[in-house]
C-alpha cells in the first residue's frame, strides 16, 4: 500500500507543468538521437550534463530518463527502414523489420515496434515501482564492506560485458579508477596525481570526461572514417496501422519480450542486447509461421522491441536502489545525479522521495508521449537521416565545447576535454569500451572510501571483507564473473585444438 501512496505522490510531482515539459523535451530528443545512427542516448545525456547543471535536479533527471526511453524507441526506426540500428539493442529488430519494410510492410513493423515498446515500458515501470522499495529495504542492511563488495561486482560485470574482450574492458576500468584518484585525498588531505595544477585538486569532472569520451571522441572517430556506404532509405508504403492478424501475432511476443527484458536489464551484467536476441530466438522457436522468419515475420519485431524497452526500465532498478549503472546511459544518468550532489541508493529514497518517485512516475507519462510521438511523426524522424554527417558532428563539437565552458570556464578544463576526446577516439579505434572509464571515475572514489571505512572499523584486518555473508557472496560473484570469460575462451580454444 505504501508503494501506491508513493507512486501517487510521484505522479503529482511528474504532472507539474515544468516536469511535463522536461519529459516532452527528453522523449523528443531521445527519439531524434535514437534515429540518427551513432548518436545514442548516452552521448545525448553526456552533451546535456554541462548545460543542465544549474537547472532543477528533478526536471533534469526526468528529461534524462525521457532521452533514455526515447533512444530505445528511435533506434528501431532506422533498424526497420534502412537496416541501420540507431542503438546496438535494435540489432535484433533489424533482422525481420527491414525485410518487412522491403516487402512494403514498414508501417505495421513500425506500429508493432511502437506499441510493443509502450506495453513493455509500462509493465516494466510498474515492476520498477514495486521492486525498488524491496531492494531498498535489503540494501539498508549493507555495511561498508558489503558496499565495497557490491562495487567490485559492478566493476567486474561492467568491464566484462561492455565490448568483446574482458581484458580491454578491465583496461578501460583501470583508466577510470586512476582518474578517480586525482585530487585531494579526503582522509589525509594530501594532493594525489594533481602535478601542481590547482584546477586538478577538486578531481576530474565527470561531465568533462563524459562529454570528451562520448561526444568529442565519437565526432573524431566518424571524421576519421572516410568511406561510408550509402544507405538506401526505404519509404513507408501503405497504412501505418496493423491488421487484426498482426495484433493477434504480436501481443504474446510483447509480453514474452517484457519477461526477458526487465529482469535481465535489472541484473548487474544485464544490458539490452542479451534479452533482445533471447526474445528473437524464442519467437523463432515458438512461431506458427516459421517460413516467414528471415523474410519479415512480425513476431521477430514485436518481441525484441518489447525486450529492448523493458530492459531500459530494468537498468533503472540497480541504478536508483544501489547506485549501480548497468549500461552506458545509466552511467551518464549516475553522473547526472552526482552533478547535483545526489547519490542514488537506499538513502535517496528516504531523503528525496519526491525526486525518486517523481522520476518513476514520469516514466509512465514518457511512455504515453512516445506512443503519440512515434506513430504520426515517422516521416519527420526519417527526414533527420538527410542531415549531412559533417554538419551533425561539427554541431556536436561546438555544443560540447560551449557546454564545458558554461559549466567550468577554465583553459585546463578545455584542455582536458580535448585530451579525453583524443582518448575516446583512440579507444574506439582500437575497440576499447568507453563506459567502464566513466563507471570507474564515478564508483572508484566511493569504493575506496567504503573499503577504508571497513578497514578502519576492523583496525586494518582485511578478513572483515569475508566475515559478512553479503560481502563474501558478492565477492564470490565478482570472482566468478572475472574468471568466467577467460575460462570460456580457454575451453573454446581447447575444443578447437581437439577438432
Amino acid at each position: 500500500m505504501d508503494t501506491f501512496a508513493a507512486l501517487a505522490h510521484g505522479m503529482a510531482v511528474a504532472v507539474q507543468p515544468m516536469n511535463l515539459l522536461y519529459a516532452l523535451i527528453g522523449v523528443f530528443l531521445g527519439t531524434a538521437v535514437g534515429v540518427l545512427p551513432g548518436i545514442g542516448p548516452a552521448l545525448t545525456v553526456a552533451l546535456l550534463l554541462p548545460v543542465t547543471y544549474k537547472l532543477d535536479p528533478g526536471g533534469s533527471l526526468i528529461m534524462f530518463a525521457g532521452i533514455y526511453y526515447g533512444g530505445m524507441y528511435g533506434g528501431s526506426t532506422t533498424a526497420i527502414l534502412i537496416n541501420t540500428p540507431g542503438e546496438s539493442a535494435s540489432m535484433a529488430t533489424a533482422l525481420e523489420g527491414n525485410k518487412m519494410a522491403k516487402a512494403g510492410r514498414g508501417g505495421p513493423a513500425l506500429a508493432t515496434s511502437a506499441i510493443g515498446s509502450f506495453v513493455a515500458g509500462t509493465i516494466a515501470t510498474i515492476g520498477l515501482a514495486f521492486l525498488a522499495p524491496w531492494l531498498v529495504d535489503f540494501a539498508v542492511r549493507f555495511g561498508p564492506e558489503d558496499y565495497f563488495a557490491l562495487m567490485c561486482v559492478a566493476f567486474v560485470t561492467v568491464s566484462a560485458t561492455f565490448g568483446d574482450s574482458p581484458i580491454r574492458g578491465l583496461t578501460s576500468l583501470f583508466i577510470g579508477l586512476t582518474l578517480g584518484l586525482v585530487g585531494i585525498d579526503k582522509l589525509t588531505g594530501q594532493a594525489r596525481l594533481a602535478f601542481g595544477v590547482p584546477e586538478l585538486l577538486d578531481g576530474v569532472e565527470v561531465t568533462t570526461l563524459a562529454v570528451g569520451l562520448f561526444a568529442v571522441g565519437e565526432a573524431l572517430y566518424v571524421a576519421s572514417r572516410r568511406h561510408h556506404t550509402e544507405e538506401k532509405l526505404e519509404p513507408v508504403r501503405g497504412s501505418l496501422w496493423m491488421t487484426k492478424q498482426d495484433w493477434k501475432r504480436s501481443w504474446k511476443p510483447w509480453l514474452r519480450g517484457t519477461m526477458f527484458g526487465f529482469p535481465i536489464g535489472a541484473l548487474p551484467a544485464g544490458g539490452a542486447e542479451i534479452p533482445t536476441f533471447l526474445s528473437y530466438s524464442t519467437e523463432k522457436r515458438l512461431t506458427k509461421h516459421p517460413e516467414e522468419f528471415g523474410k519479415g515475420a512480425i513476431e521477430g519485431v514485436a518481441g525484441p522491441e518489447a525486450a529492448n524497452n523493458a530492459s531500459a526500465a530494468g537498468t533503472l532498478v540497480p541504478l536508483l536502489t544501489l547506485g549501480l549503472p548497468t549500461s552506458a546511459t545509466a552511467a551518464m544518468m549516475l553522473a547526472g545525479f552526482q552533478q547535483y550532489g545526489l547519490n542514488p541508493g537506499p538513502l535517496l529514497f528516504a531523503e528525496r522521495p519526491d525526486l525518486v518517485w517523481g522520476l518513476i512516475a514520469s516514466l509512465f507519462i514518457a511512455n504515453c508521449m512516445l506512443l503519440v510521438l512515434n506513430l504520426p511523426l515517422v516521416g519527420l524522424w526519417v527526414r533527420l537521416l538527410a542531415i549531412p554527417q559533417p554538419w551533425l558532428y561539427a554541431g556536436i563539437l561546438v555544443f560540447a565545447t560551449m557546454g564545458t565552458i558554461a559549466a567550468k570556464p577554465s583553459v585546463v578544463e578545455l584542455s582536458m576535454l580535448a585530451g579525453f576526446g583524443v582518448l575516446g577516439f583512440l579507444m574506439r579505434r582500437f575497440d576499447f569500451p568507453i563506459a567502464p572509464v566513466v563507471v570507474g571515475l564515478i564508483l572508484g572514489p566511493i569504493a575506496e572510501s567504503q573499503l577504508r571505512r571497513a578497514l578502519a572499523i576492523s583496525l586494518g584486518d582485511p578478513v572483515t571483507l569475508l566475515q559478512s555473508p553479503i560481502s563474501a557472496t558478492l565477492l564470490g560473484i565478482a570472482l566468478v564473473a572475472l574468471l568466467a570469460p577467460f575460462v570460456l575462451k580457454g575451453m573454446g580454444r581447447f575444443k578447437a585444438n581437439e577438432d
